[in-house]
C-alpha cells in the first residue's frame, strides 16, 4: 500500500513536474507563436507594399504603364477591318481628302466610349456583360444577348470575307479554302489564351503594325498633297455628291457595339489590386495605351482615304473605270497598274493582318456575352 502510494506520489509529483514542465514548454510555444506570427505579418506586409508596387504604388511608371498595354490594341484592330477599308477607300475616291474630319471627329467619340467601358471593368471588377446580367431581368437579357451577337456576327464576315480574298490575291487559294483557312486561324489565335492573353495581344500587335506599315510604305509613293489633307481634317465640308451618306458611312463603320464588353473584360485581366491608388493608376494607363492605340488607327484610316484620294482625285490613276467602282477587289488591281505588283503584295499583306485579326477579336467579343448573358 505504502508502496503504492509513493507510486501514486511518486506520479503525482511527477504529473506536477510534467505539467510545470507543460506550461513552461507552452508558454515557449506561445512565445514562438507569437514571434512566427509577427514575422507572418511582417512578410505579409511586405508582399502587400510589393503588390502595391507592382499594381499602383511604388516602382518605375513606363514598367507599370506596359504592363497594361494589350487591351487598347486588340480594340483599335475593330476600327481597322475590311468593312472599314472599303469605306475609307470610297471616300477618299469619292470626295478626296474632304471627309477626313469625319474620321477624326469619329475617333474622338470611340476614345472617349471605350475609355469608360475600361474605365467600368477597371472600378468594379466586372465587365459589361456581367454587369447586365445582374442589373436586368431574363428577357431583357436575352434581348442584349440576341442584338449584340447579331452585330458580332455582322462584324466578323467582313472579317472573314476579307481574310479569305487577301489569300486569293497573295496566293491565288480559291475563295472557299481561304474562308477555311481563316476559320482554322481563329481557332490556333484563340488557343492561345490558354498560355495567357498578353500572348494573343502580342500577335494582334504586330498584325497592327505589319498593317500601318505597309499603307505607310505604300502612301509615301504617291506623295499626298499635306495642305489638303490637313485641311480636310480639320475644316468640317460636306460637299459634292453623296456627301452626307458617305459621311455617315465613314461613322456607321466606327460604331462597333461589341468593343464595349470585350474592353471591359480585358482590363480585368491584369489583376489590379483594390487600393485606390491602384485603380486610379490604372485608369490613367489604360487610357493612355487606349489614346496611343486609336491614334495609330486613325493614323492608318487616314492614309487609306488619303491614299485612294492621291490615286483617284488627284489623276495618278489611267483607269478611271476602277475608280469609280472601287472595292476591296479592284483596289489590288488598282495599286498593281498605278504603284507596281510590290504594293499589290503588301495592300494583300494589309488587308490579311486586318480581316484576321478582325476575325479573331469579334469571335472572343462573342465568347464573353454567349458565357454571361445567355444563361
Amino acid at each position: 500500500m505504502e508502496e503504492e502510494g509513493e507510486g501514486r506520489g511518486g506520479v503525482g509529483r511527477d504529473d506536477g513536474h510534467g505539467s510545470q514542465r507543460g506550461m513552461a514548454g507552452g508558454r515557449v510555444a506561445d512565445g514562438d507563436d507569437i514571434e512566427v506570427a509577427a514575422e507572418a505579418a511582417a512578410v505579409a506586409s511586405s508582399s502587400g507594399q510589393q503588390d502595391d508596387a507592382d499594381g499602383g504604388g511604388q516602382g518605375p511608371k513606363w514598367k507599370r504603364f506596359l504592363a497594361h498595354v494589350g487591351p487598347g490594341f486588340l480594340i483599335s484592330m475593330a476600327y481597322l477591318d475590311p468593312s472599314n477599308l472599303q469605306t475609307d477607300l470610297q471616300a477618299g475616291y469619292s470626295h478626296g481628302y474632304e471627309l477626313l474630319w469625319v474620321v477624326l471627329f469619329g475617333f474622338i467619340f470611340v476614345l472617349i466610349i471605350q475609355s469608360l467601358a475600361a474605365k467600368l471593368g477597371i472600378v468594379t471588377g466586372r465587365h459589361l456583360a456581367e454587369l447586365c446580367m445582374g442589373e436586368y431581368p431574363k428577357y431583357v437579357r436575352y434581348g442584349l444577348w440576341f442584338f449584340a451577337e447579331l452585330g458580332v456576327i455582322a462584324a466578323t464576315i467582313p472579317g472573314v470575307l476579307g481574310t479569305a480574298l487577301a489569300y486569293n490575291i497573295l496566293l491565288d487559294i480559291p475563295f472557299w479554302a481561304g474562308v477555311l483557312i481563316c476559320g482554322a486561324t481563329i481557332i490556333l489565335l484563340l488557343g492561345l489564351r490558354s498560355y495567357g492573353v498578353r500572348k494573343m495581344e502580342f500577335i494582334i500587335v504586330i498584325f497592327m503594325l505589319v498593317m500601318a506599315s505597309c499603307f505607310f510604305i505604300e502612301l509615301s509613293h504617291v506623295n499626298p498633297r499635306m495642305e489638303k489633307l490637313i485641311e480636310g481634317l480639320f475644316i468640317p465640308r460636306l460637299k459634292g455628291h453623296y456627301a452626307i451618306s458617305d459621311a455617315v458611312a465613314l461613322i456607321s463603320a466606327l460604331v462597333v457595339p461589341h468593343n464595349l464588353f470585350l474592353h471591359s473584360s480585358l482590363v480585368i485581366s491584369r489583376n489590379i489590386p483594390s487600393s485606390c491608388e491602384a485603380v486610379k493608376d490604372a485608369s490613367v494607363f489604360f487610357l493612355l495605351e487606349n489614346a496611343f492605340a486609336l491614334f495609330l488607327a486613325l493614323i492608318v484610316n487616314i492614309a487609306i482615304v488619303s491614299l485612294s484620294a492621291t490615286i483617284c482625285v488627284d489623276d495618278l490613276s489611267l483607269d478611271s473605270n476602277t475608280c469609280s467602282s472601287l472595292t476591296l477587289k479592284s483596289a489590288s488591281v488598282l495599286f498593281k497598274n498605278v504603284l507596281g505588283r510590290s504594293r499589290s503584295v503588301l495592300y494583300g499583306l494589309a488587308l490579311l493582318a486586318s480581316g484576321q485579326s478582325c476575325a479573331v477579336i469579334t469571335t472572343y467579343s462573342g465568347q464573353y456575352i454567349m458565357q454571361v448573358l445567355f444563361q
